[in-house]
């Protein structure tokens, strides 16, 4: 009589629940971080801009929803200049960013790590005293606004409405340099990272089939770039919409952006629901347009 042997199933363990949770706890600290810092002051600021009533009386909420209209069309002004001027300092760093990081990238070689120091360099000091150092690089009659006079650049601007005659402090452009120089680095870093990132036999490849420079670098160099391209714009456009430290110091009245108005509103009107209010509708018009932006570049492998 011949005995069958009935084949057993492996036996599968289960991790031990314990050591299932532990990613979770070590998600934890960063979840509580969000939520203490981030969530909690949201939904405050939420209440805050549908209140109604004073500082002495005190605020109550009553849902009044049309604090947001009423103070869009108040200063829909400064939303038009804030976004202009972030728009123009993000190209502006582009233009000045991207040859920069490709020339760390590719050309420095042993000379690499100083040229990221220095790129780093203006986060050893205050953003406030490097604000302030361009009142004197600005100032009338010195040396930049001198050569930019003999160059007729002034001419060009003058005719933009961004300067007016030889006087270049407390104008848009002044203000437009203060967020370029001081956000220049946020765009720098991430097309430094994607450009290294970029395998070199890439370009071996496109010189053996006899592809100019240029044409390397529209068909395999800046697309491949494009991650750091979109982390680095949007890393400069956000935070220099809701920037007030620029127009601040390097501006005028008719400079303000509304990260002075939301500044003004909350500690010197003293209007919480309409400094709440605002601050809402920014976030709400970058967000629109940041994910747009992440859409049409067609991209969402982000540095």
């Amino acid at each position: 009589m011949t005995a069958t042997l009935i084949p057993h199933e492996p036996v599968v363990r289960k991790a031990p629940t314990r050591k299932r949770l532990v990613p979770y706890w070590l998600l934890l600290p960063g979840i509580l971080w969000l939520l203490v810092f981030f969530a909690l002051p949201m939904v405050y600021q939420a209440s805050t801009s549908v209140q109604t009533g004073s500082l002495e009386k005190g605020f109550e909420v009553t849902w009044h929803v049309a604090t947001y209209w009423e103070a869009f069309q108040e200063y829909y002004p400064q939303f038009i200049r804030s976004l202009l001027y972030a728009g123009t300092a993000t190209l502006l760093c582009l233009l000045l960013g991207y040859p920069l990081a490709y020339l760390i990238a590719f050309k420095a070689g042993r000379w690499r790590n100083l040229l990221l120091v220095l790129v780093i360099a203006p986060f050893f000091t205050s953003f406030l005293i490097r604000t302030l150092a361009w009142k004197t690089i600005l100032a009338d009659g010195g040396a930049l606004v001198g050569a930019l006079d003999a160059l007729h650049v002034l001419d060009v601007t003058n005719a933009l409405g961004w300067t007016q005659g030889d006087r270049v402090l407390a104008t848009p452009m002044a203000v437009v340099c203060g967020l370029t120089y001081n956000f220049l680095p946020f765009m720098i870093l991430p097309l430094y990272t994607s450009l290294e990132r970029i395998d070199g036999r890439l370009h071996e490849a496109a010189k053996d089939l006899y592809a100019s420079p240029s044409t390397t670098f529209r068909k395999v160099t800046f697309p491949l770039s494009m991650p750091g391209v979109v982390s680095g714009t949007l890393l400069t456009f956000i935070p220099a919409s809701g920037d007030y430290v620029n127009a601040e110091l390097l501006g005028s009245t008719d400079t303000k952006m509304v990260g002075n108005v939301i500044q003004s509103q909350f500690l010197r009107v003293l209007d919480y629901p309409t400094a709440a209010a605002l601050s809402f509708i920014l976030m709400a018009i970058v967000l629109l347009m940041v994910t747009v932006y992440i859409r049409r570049a067609g991209t969402e492998d982000l540095v």
